[in-house]
This record gives C-alpha cells, structure tokens and sequence, in this order.
C-alpha cells in the first residue's frame, strides 16, 4: 500500500465503486491515501419513478462523503445508461485525461470478464488508457462471467462498516440483493477466509507495476 499514495476508483455507474472496493477506498483512506472517484453515469433512466431522475448524483456524492472520499476527489460524467459501446472514443479521452490530471499509481475497475455493457467499456478503455500503471479489477458476482482472485487486501471490521454505511446513502437502490449488509459481509467473510483473515476483498491482477 505505501507504493500507491494517488489511487483512481472508475465507476461506470454510481455505487460500483462502493460495491466493488468500498472496503478498499476506507483502507486506503485510513492510511492517507489520496483516492479520486469517476461515475461515469448517474443511470437516470434506470431510477424508480417514485424519485428525481438525477438523484443517484446525490446518493453517491453522500456515499463517498460517508467513505471519506473529498468533495473535490469526485468526479461525475454524464454518459446515459447502457449506451457506453457508443461513446467508446470519448470515454477513453476522458480516462486519458483523469491519468494526465490525476496520475494515479494505483487503478479500480470493473473485471474485463464483466457481462455488462457499460461495466465492459470502463474495463477495456481503462486497461488501454493505463498500460503503464497498476491496474486491479473489482469484483461484482452477479456481472462476472469468471473472477480470479489473485490480490486479495485484508479488512478489518471498520472498513467493512465504512462500506456498508456507504451503500446505505443508496435509498433507490436498496431493494437490490447485493446491496443487502448480509451479502456485503457474506463476500468480504468468504474473501477473508481465502488469506486467514476475518475480512476481505478480491482483484483480478490487470497489470502489477514495481518502481
């Protein structure tokens, strides 16, 4: 952890990055890690109608508030839902000029093995745009086809905490199983056991880069 003092979270849509590392994000956090966080999407198609299409960009501003995250660390586009294979060419500019402007030492993404759309684009441009940097892929079960999970970083109970109050700003989204406090300590249990340890969360290894 020392090696990565800049770290850079992609989130293709809100609560990703939460979901994927959010254990991760308090760790680094703790150890006064400097974390920048890009949603590439608020998914205002995909709200329920009982809420403002545009409140998931109020939910995550308050989840990476929860998390510890700055203000200015977050960084929100706007790209529609499920339409990221069209705008392929301007999202790869845009992570080229989150490396430029942020220089992070230390890259989460989604897995390149993820089956969903968007998931897939922020994967493949974030491992063209990163060739020369650490890159390590988060995990989410019910999009991955298959996950290797050959880094794993030990947690401790108040970094599984810090998630789980994260995802909790997540009101629209509750109803989902996996943003359930029993599935979240579930995975990262199951993780932990993997390295002797009482919590976890796993990577899949995209590029390891020793200085």
């Amino acid at each position: 952890m020392e090696a990565f003092s800049r770290v850079l979270v992609l989130a293709p849509h809100t609560d990703d990055g939460e979901l994927g590392c959010g254990g991760t994000i308090a760790r680094l956090l703790e150890e006064k890690k400097q974390v920048f966080y890009t949603a590439f999407s608020i998914a205002e198609k995909s709200v329920p109608p009982e809420f403002p299409s545009n409140i998931l960009e109020t939910e995550v501003k308050k989840a990476t508030d929860a998390l510890g995250i700055k203000e200015n660390n977050l960084i929100i586009k706007h790209y529609e839902v499920r339409t990221f294979p069209y705008h392929r060419q301007e999202i790869l500019e845009d992570i080229v000029s989150l490396r430029k402007e942020i220089k992070p030492a230390l890259i989460f993404m989604p897995s390149l093995a993820d089956l969903h759309q968007d998931h897939k684009v922020i994967a493949e441009e974030g491992a063209r745009a990163f060739k020369a940097s650490t890159v390590l892929c988060y995990e989410q079960p019910w999009n991955n086809l298959s996950f290797g999970t050959s880094c794993l970083v030990r947690l401790e109970e108040r970094h599984i905490s810090k998630k789980i109050e994260a995802l909790k700003c997540y009101g629209t989204q509750k109803n989902r199983d996996y943003m359930s406090e029993e599935f979240i300590r579930g995975l990262a249990r199951t993780r932990g056991v993997q390295i002797g340890t009482r919590y976890a969360e796993a990577f899949e290894v995209v590029r390891w880069v020793i200085n």
